[in-house]
């Protein structure tokens, strides 16, 4: 851990969702002689993540004040770091909220605040991210979707229509992305046991994130396109098309 990836490039990493767990630890495996930049909401109480990043090697850990759902604000704050702080090497978007699927069934407020900010939020950020990698000619960027969005269930429908939002756009952005020297890595894990899932029951095959993290340093390394986290998952969902809707509907989150 905090050993810098051999062919991870070269730069500042910056962490969009500060307090992430998975963010994090991911961060904590790049740290070694790099800038990082933590940015989230209450950027000036990152104390815990800070100490994390300082002890594996960090050059220096930098915060920043950052609301998702404050679209208009991402441009400038993005455009500062990347001028405060030189090239991004890393970039990786680790915000996002689960919501609650039986008030977002109620009321058409609580559904919006779910999608705006785990797809619109997101489409912003990485808009203009790609836009300033783009511009210094490589950098690397990781993006969260979920299984949760490869077939929308009927338990988390809000969550999932929002995920498959993301996965959609995320996959076009890496297309468009192709032969600019910049690498988008499309992450679709799913369950992962931690603060953001503590007291649900887990799904069949949970991760940790520790475990998302490795795998994620690991597609960045290889420059993979599309990972799973665990792989079994792939195979499973390539199954799940098939399953009569009938009985889809049925399924727990």
């Amino acid at each position: 851990m905090g050993v810098r990836g051999r062919d991870v490039d070269e730069g500042a990493i910056l962490l969009l969702g500060g307090r992430s767990e998975m963010g994090v630890e991911i961060a904590e495996r790049l740290a070694a002689g790099r800038t990082v930049i933590l940015a989230a909401r209450r950027g000036g109480d990152l104390s815990a993540s800070r100490a994390r990043l300082e002890r594996a090697g960090a050059a220096a850990v930098h915060s920043a004040e950052f609301d998702a759902d404050d679209l208009p604000s991402h441009g400038p704050l993005l455009e500062k770091i990347a001028a405060e702080h030189g090239r991004i090497g890393v970039a990786v978007v680790a915000f996002g909220i689960l919501g609650d699927q039986a008030a977002a069934e109620r009321d058409p407020a609580a559904a919006i605040a779910v999608v705006q900010t785990d797809y619109v939020a997101q489409v912003s950020v990485l808009t203009t991210l790609a836009n300033l990698l783009r511009a210094q000619g490589s950098g690397q960027l990781v993006v969260f979707s979920s299984v949760a969005g490869i077939r929308v269930r009927r338990a988390n429908y809000v969550y999932g229509s929002a995920k498959a939002g993301l996965d959609g756009f995320a996959s076009g952005l890496s297309d468009a992305l192709h032969g600019s020297g910049v690498h988008l890595l499309l992450v679709r894990s799913g369950f992962v046991v931690g603060a953001m899932t503590a007291g649900m029951k887990p799904a069949p095959f949970p991760a940790t994130p520790p475990r998302v993290a490795e795998a994620v340093v690991a597609g960045l390394r290889r420059r993979s396109d599309r990972l799973w986290v665990p792989g079994v998952l792939r195979a499973l969902y390539f199954v799940a098309r098939f399953v009569p809707q009938a009985i889809w509907r049925r399924l727990p989150r």
